[in-house]
């Protein structure tokens, strides 16, 4: 079977490109599965620098996203949403929203969209005059769905707590050294939980002055956003942009334990590998960073308020324990066993 001379396409199910020459949108919907439901995943609005790039991480993300969403237990297959910037520093129209709205919609609930990269729920109340196959809209209190950051945040939490229990033999996260690559929504929600346990924080972002302003509020330090990953400290936690794990920056990582929300964390499957070796514990990030799409997916799917989100989320801990175990016991790096693990599920 060809992969289109996309190295990343995994028997996808449909990879959609969109352009609308009136609002300058330039998209991309690769639809991954749709073995368990519609393919869920967030839009992002992002620069890639050309449209093949743009392709490869809707592909990448997709798939992480069908993984995702079968591990979390979720009755939806994977997709994912990719607008392009034209250029870095570049603000998402409404008439780009608008028409983006019409692609989903064109996709006839195949693809649902919510809030990633870029994107708001106000940016979704838009995208949502346009189509019904959207999630992460305002909420009542209690309810499910909304911004699903601080979900993500919290289930990150979760799974950094039970990284450091089993790969550091920490009982709480008191004087544990941790560097947070990355202090948006998820980064940042996350940095303020440790904080509140004892942590002893570095962090780094791209905006110096949202990390300086966050590590004042902290009592935390900063580091530089090329070199917070080789800090000497405990455990990494990668929060923004993916493929931050290849063959060089593994050989110079401290840390013993890595563990964050950021989306495909590792280049190449053969990281996960060199991971292992290098004796790090690594937590796979469609695993631990389900949190979101927990929230968002019961909310399309109208299952329950936010305690039974919470209530799975709360589950993450759970099925990492589940990753690692068989990891220990086949001697096989967690992210393999996680990806089988999902493929079971997806019937791949």
């Amino acid at each position: 079977m060809t992969n289109w001379g996309f190295p990343d396409f995994d028997a996808h199910e449909g990879v959609h490109l969109f352009t609308d020459p009136a609002s300058g949108l330039q998209a991309v919907i690769a639809v991954h599965s749709t073995h368990l439901g519609p393919a869920a995943g967030g839009a992002r609005f992002w620069n890639y620098g050309t449209p093949a790039l743009a392709i490869t991480d809707a592909l990448r993300l997709s798939r992480g996203m069908s993984y995702k969403n079968a591990m979390a237990g979720l009755a939806l297959g994977g997709g994912k949403g990719v607008v392009l910037a034209a250029k870095p520093g570049d603000v998402i129209t409404t008439a780009q929203l608008e028409a983006f709205g019409r692609a989903v919609e064109s996709l006839g609930g195949r693809y649902v969209t919510a809030e990633d990269v870029g994107m708001s729920e106000e940016r979704m109340k838009i995208i949502a005059t346009q189509t019904r196959y959207v999630s992460g809209l305002p909420v009542a209190s209690g309810a499910a769905g909304g911004d699903p950051g601080p979900y993500t945040a919290h289930g990150v939490y979760l799974g950094v707590k039970a990284a450091a229990s089993r790969g550091l033999g920490a009982s709480d996260m008191k004087g544990v050294r941790v560097a947070i690559q990355g202090v948006g929504s998820v980064g940042g929600g996350l940095a303020k939980l440790l904080a509140k346990d004892g942590a002893v924080l570095t962090i780094a972002d791209v905006n110096q002055a949202r990390a300086e302003q966050m590590a004042a509020e902290l009592g935390a330090s900063v580091a530089s956003a090329d070199e917070i990953l080789f800090a000497d400290v405990d455990l990494v936690s990668p929060n923004a942009l993916g493929a931050v794990l290849n063959a060089d920056s593994i050989q110079r990582l401290k840390a013993k334990v890595v563990a964050g929300g950021a989306n495909n964390q590792l280049a190449t499957r053969e990281d996960g590998a060199r991971v292992a070796e290098a004796g790090i514990l690594y937590a796979p990030d469609y695993v631990i960073n389900a949190g979101g799409i927990i929230n968002v997916g019961l909310e399309y799917l109208g299952q329950g308020d936010e305690a039974e989100v919470m209530a799975r989320i709360a589950k993450i801990p759970e099925r990492l324990e589940q990753v690692w175990q068989r990891s220990a016991e086949t001697g096989r790096p967690a992210s393999d066993v996680a990806d089988e693990i999902a493929q079971g599920l997806i019937g791949r």
